[in-house]
C-alpha cells in the first residue's frame, strides 16, 4: 500500500510545476506581443522598413497609426527624401482626408496638424468623425518649382492605405486649370471648379516661364506675331476747348468828359464796322469850348507868320483835345469843318464787330463809362485745357489741327501761343491758348472745338498696343523664342499713340512678339509658372 502522505506530496509538486510552466508561457507570449508592437511602432518612422514612392523630385513614404484607421483619433507619418536619399527638412506638408457629400450631408474634412518631428519626418494627428471611406490627399512642397501631390484610398476598418495617384517624376510637374491656376493635380483630369480640362505644366516651363503653343493651336485661337520695330513716333494730344475773342484785338470806347449822345450809328451788338467809320456823335459844353479855343489858335497861326511860339500854342491846344479823349482823326476832321461842332463824331479805331453796346441815341453818359466794345475777329483764340501729365509735351509754337462741332469733316490749323504757368486747383489742368486765323469769318466765338497736337519723339522702339497685357503695375509681352514656345517678358513702356507703344526696357529691335491672341493664351495657361510675373 502506498503511503497517503507521500501521495499528497507528489500531487502538490506536480501542481506547482504546472502553475510555474503556465506563468512562463504567459510571460513569453506577452513579451512577444510587446516586441511586435514596438517593432511595428519603430517601423512607422524607420526609413529602412518604409515603402517609398517616387513623386516629382522627392521620395515619399506615408503610413497611418493604427494601421487600420478607426473612428476617432489617428496619426499620419510622412517621410520625405530627395532623389539622393537625403532627408528633406523645412518642407510645407499637408494631409487632408475627405468624406464625400452624401445626400443632404455635406462633405466632411479631417485635416492633420502636421509638424516636423525629425529631419525629413512629418507627423500629425487627425480625427475621423464617422466610419466609411476617407480618401486622403497629401501635399508636399519646398518652393513653387518643387511641389507634389499624392492621393491615397483610406477607409475605417480596412487595413493600410493604398496609393492611387502621385505627381510623376518626369518632365511634367503637375496639371493645372487655365482659368483657376490654384488648382494643381498630379494626374490629368478636369477642374473641380469650372470643369475645364487640366493642362500639364512641365518643369522647364516652371523654370523659364514659357508656354508651348503649337502652330495648330495658334491658328485656332488666332495668335499672330510681329517684330519689335524702331520707327519715327509722335504722341497725339487731344484737347477740348472753345473759340473765344483774341483779347489783344479788343477795343473799348470811353470818353474823359460828361456829355450826351447824338446820332448813334453803331446801334446794335454784332454790327460790323470798318476802321474810320462813324460810331456816334457826342455833345459836351466843355468839349465845345475846347474846340473853339483850338480853332481860334489854328486861325491865328495861319494869319500870322508861322513861328516857333505860335506853333507851340497850336500844339498845346491840340494836346488838350487829345487829353479829353479825341484822337488825331477827330481833330483833323474838326479842322476841315472850320468851326466848332455841337456834336462831335467818334470813329471806329479798327475793323471789327460791336460786341457790347451800353448807349442809345440821346442818352447822357459819364466820363470813363464804357460806351462800346469792338472786337476784331480776323484772328481768334481757342482756349483749351490740358491735364498735368500732358503739359511736358506742349510748347508754344506747336501746330495743331482743329475740328469744330458745327463744321464736321473740316480742319483748321492753329498755333499754340501760350500755356498757363499754373494749374487749376480743382481740375488739375492748365489752360492752353491757341491762335487761329479767321480772315474768312468762318469761325465764331463760342463754338466748341477739338484740337489735336502731336509731340515728335523721333525714332523710338515700338510694339503694337494690343501686344501689351496689363497686370496691376506690370506690363507683360509674350516673346516668341522659337520651337513653338512663348515666353512672358516684363517690359517697361512709355507713351502711346493709340496704335503703338514705346518700349523703354525688356525688348530689342527685331524680337518677335505676340501681337494678337494674348488674352486667350493667358486664359489657357495663366503663364503657368510665370504667375509670379502677373
Amino acid at each position: 500500500m502506498n503511503n497517503p502522505s507521500n501521495k499528497m506530496k507528489k500531487e502538490y509538486v506536480i501542481g506547482v510545476s504546472a502553475l510555474v510552466a503556465t506563468l512562463i508561457v504567459t510571460l513569453v507570449a506577452v513579451q512577444i506581443d510587446w516586441g511586435a508592437m514596438f517593432s511595428s511602432s519603430n517601423h512607422s518612422i524607420s526609413s529602412e522598413n518604409s515603402d517609398f514612392v517616387q513623386a516629382g523630385p522627392f521620395q515619399i513614404a506615408v503610413s497611418v497609426e493604427p494601421e487600420t484607421p478607426q473612428v476617432g483619433e489617428n496619426r499620419i507619418v510622412i517621410q520625405v527624401k530627395d532623389q539622393e536619399g537625403n532627408p528633406v527638412s523645412g518642407a510645407r506638408v499637408r494631409a487632408v482626408g475627405e468624406m464625400p457629400a452624401m445626400g443632404a450631408m455635406p462633405a466632411m474634412h479631417a485635416q492633420a496638424d502636421i509638424q516636423e518631428s525629425a529631419a525629413g519626418v512629418y507627423q500629425g494627428d487627425f480625427e475621423l468623425a464617422m466610419a466609411g471611406s476617407w480618401p486622403l490627399a497629401v501635399d508636399v512642397a519646398t518652393d513653387e518649382a518643387h511641389h507634389v501631390d499624392l492621393a491615397f484610398d483610406m477607409a475605417t476598418g480596412r487595413r493600410g492605405i493604398q496609393l492611387t495617384t502621385a505627381t510623376p517624376s518626369g518632365d511634367v510637374a503637375y496639371h493645372t486649370c487655365s482659368m483657376h491656376p490654384s488648382v494643381k493635380s498630379a494626374t490629368p483630369g478636369t477642374c473641380p471648379i469650372c470643369g475645364m480640362d487640366l493642362v500639364p505644366v512641365t518643369r522647364e516651363e516652371l523654370q523659364s516661364g514659357s508656354v508651348m503653343v503649337d502652330e495648330g493651336r495658334r491658328q485656332t485661337i488666332g495668335v499672330k506675331t510681329g517684330e519689335v520695330i524702331r520707327a519715327p513716333f509722335e504722341v497725339p494730344i487731344r484737347l477740348q476747348g472753345q473759340i473765344t475773342y483774341d483779347e489783344t484785338r479788343l477795343s473799348a470806347i470811353s470818353l474823359r468828359f460828361d456829355g450826351w449822345i447824338g446820332d448813334l450809328y453803331a446801334d446794335f451788338e454784332g454790327k460790323p464796322v470798318r476802321k474810320g467809320e462813324k460810331l456816334f456823335t457826342v455833345y459836351s459844353p466843355e468839349l465845345l469850348s475846347l474846340q473853339e479855343e483850338y480853332l481860334e489858335t489854328v486861325k491865328r497861326g495861319r494869319q500870322g507868320s508861322v513861328g516857333n511860339q505860335r506853333q507851340a500854342l497850336v500844339n498845346a491846344s491840340r494836346k488838350r483835345l487829345t487829353l479829353w479823349g479825341l484822337n488825331n482823326a477827330q481833330i483833323d476832321w474838326l479842322e476841315k469843318q472850320g468851326k466848332a461842332q455841337d456834336y462831335v463824331p467818334l470813329f471806329a479805331p479798327t475793323d471789327g464787330v460791336v460786341m457790347q453796346k451800353n448807349i442809345i441815341a440821346g442818352a447822357a453818359f459819364s466820363q470813363g463809362q464804357t460806351l462800346l466794345k469792338i472786337a476784331d475777329l480776323s484772328s481768334l483764340w481757342i482756349e483749351t485745357f490740358a491735364y498735368e501729365q500732358d503739359l511736358p509735351l506742349i510748347e508754344p509754337g506747336m501746330s495743331a489741327s482743329v475740328r469744330l462741332t458745327n463744321i464736321p469733316g473740316d480742319e483748321f490749323t492753329a498755333t499754340v501761343m501760350q500755356v498757363d504757368p499754373f494749374l487749376g486747383e480743382n481740375t488739375r489742368t492748365a489752360r492752353v491758348r491757341l491762335q487761329v486765323d479767321n480772315t474768312n469769318g468762318q469761325l465764331r466765338p463760342g463754338l466748341f472745338a477739338q484740337a489735336t497736337l502731336k509731340s515728335d519723339f523721333g525714332e523710338m522702339l515700338l510694339i503694337p498696343k494690343d501686344a501689351v497685357l496689363v497686370s496691376g503695375e506690370k506690363r507683360i509681352v509674350f516673346k516668341d523664342i522659337g520651337e513653338g514656345r512663348l515666353k512672358p517678358v516684363t517690359v517697361r513702356t512709355g507713351y502711346s499713340d493709340d496704335e503703338y507703344v514705346v518700349v523703354r526696357k525688356g525688348l530689342q529691335d527685331g524680337d518677335r512678339i505676340v501681337t494678337s491672341g494674348n488674352f486667350l493664351i493667358a486664359a489657357e495657361s495663366k503663364l503657368k509658372a510665370g504667375v509670379d510675373q502677373w
